[in-house]
């Protein structure tokens, strides 16, 4: 029986094919604009968590309180007698520290501004800083003991269209009026401010900027076993101890990679949810199309409503058939415009990987949220219907087959 109702309702919207297309196109736009948001928010987040997870849950980070990543900002600064204090912490394994500051690039008469880091040439240091940088050398080689004036750039120096020429290895570029001899390029990482960046050894960093015994970042490696929050509250203390303040004092942070996670996800969060805003409004505008399309039907139907009471047909049959309808149209833009988003998701994660890099977008399918999506589509179909379909049912038979 109740296929019936799906077979008349189906019959009707493939009879008015134009009108009908009409209705779908409201539809499948906010649906789409959905789907591809979530699946964008999504990927994003699936990708800054392979990061975290590819660093491990045994890291903490300490920045200067009040600022951006590492300091920038901040009137706050961690010095190298934190970093000892820290790395005297018997619950931690490894420590390293760097700077982080605005360097003055000059190369074939061009100047540019870009970031400039200091790292620690010790090996095991250095690639504990590159680990959670995800940094990986492309060409040469990374900084190394007894480099001095030697200085490793971003993937996009490798590029041209900085400073109208290609920089090579062994050329010698200026970094606030210090000559340094390029040693090495990195891989693409996808962030621009990162990609443009620049590496030079801690010390000459320090000598270059007056910043001598500065750092702007501190990471640190908790030994096997140990809690990662615990561990985090007891450097936290000695850190308190070592600089003389009281808790509710503390002139830095210290983060976990749960912490950061947490942080990029609400920012996400939030994001998606005015994205998401947005696409509603649209998908209100289809709801509303639906409902003039099923006003306009019922107008063109009442002599066949007329002779279905006449019939027989109960007041709630002749609701559910417009019901059915209604729904249908709403289903029918919700398969299309699943599509569409899926189709637009996987398109801007493409590009992304392209222009960006691979690190910050990982776009998965989602079928729950497939499936959540048309059977929502349906039902605001059908609340769209609720009115024309009562009127509906609601006229007199003997009026019905009058109306001309």
């Amino acid at each position: 029986m109740y296929k019936d109702y799906f077979k008349i309702a189906w019959k009707e919207i493939k009879r008015k094919k134009t009108r009908s297309w009409l209705t779908l196109i409201g539809v499948f736009i906010g649906i789409a604009a959905i789907v591809s948001l979530i699946l964008l928010g999504q990927g994003m987040e699936n990708a800054i968590e392979k990061q975290f997870d590819m660093l491990g849950k045994d890291k903490l980070f300490i920045t200067p309180k009040g600022g951006s990543y590492a300091g920038m900002g901040s009137s706050e600064v961690l010095t190298e007698d934190d970093l000892e204090t820290v790395r005297d912490t018997s619950v931690i394994k490894l420590a390293a520290g760097m700077g982080y500051t605005s360097g003055r690039y000059e190369f074939n008469d061009i100047i540019r501004y870009n970031y400039i880091s200091g790292l620690p040439v010790e090996p095991e240091e250095r690639a504990l800083i590159g680990e959670a940088q995800t940094w990986e050398v492309e060409f040469g080689r990374m900084l190394r003991k007894g480099d001095k004036y030697k200085i490793v750039l971003g993937h996009e120096y490798t590029r041209p269209h900085l400073f109208e020429t290609r920089i090579e290895l062994g050329d010698r570029i200026s970094v606030n009026g210090q000559e340094f001899k390029v040693v090495g390029f990195l891989k693409k990482i996808g962030s621009p401010p990162d990609d443009k960046s620049g590496m030079v050894p801690l010390d000459t960093y320090g000598e270059l900027y007056d910043k001598e015994g500065e750092l702007g970042f501190i990471i640190a490696q908790t030994q096997a076993g140990e809690d990662v929050e615990k561990v985090g509250e007891k450097v936290e203390k000695e850190l308190l101890d070592a600089n003389d303040l009281d808790e509710g004092e503390e002139t830095f942070t210290i983060e976990t990679p749960q912490q950061l996670m947490g942080t990029f996800s609400t920012i996400l969060d939030i994001v998606q949810i005015v994205l998401l805003g947005i696409a509603m409004i649209s998908l209100l505008v289809g709801g509303i199309g639906i409902m003039n399309t099923m006003f306009t039907s019922v107008l063109q139907r009442t002599k066949e409503i007329g002779v279905m009471k006449a019939l027989g047909a109960r007041n709630s049959q002749v609701m559910f058939l417009f019901l059915v309808e209604s729904g249908l149209y709403g289903l029918g833009g919700g398969i299309i415009g699943t599509v569409i988003g899926i189709g637009l998701a996987k398109l801007v994660e493409k590009i992304f990987v392209q222009v960006v890099g691979p690190t910050f977008l990982v776009v998965e399918i989602n079928w729950w949220l497939i499936l959540t999506v048309l059977v929502f589509a349906f039902v605001v179909g059908c609340i769209a219907g609720i009115v024309p379909a009562r009127n509906a049912s609601k006229l007199k038979p003997v009026d019905a087959l009058r109306y001309e």
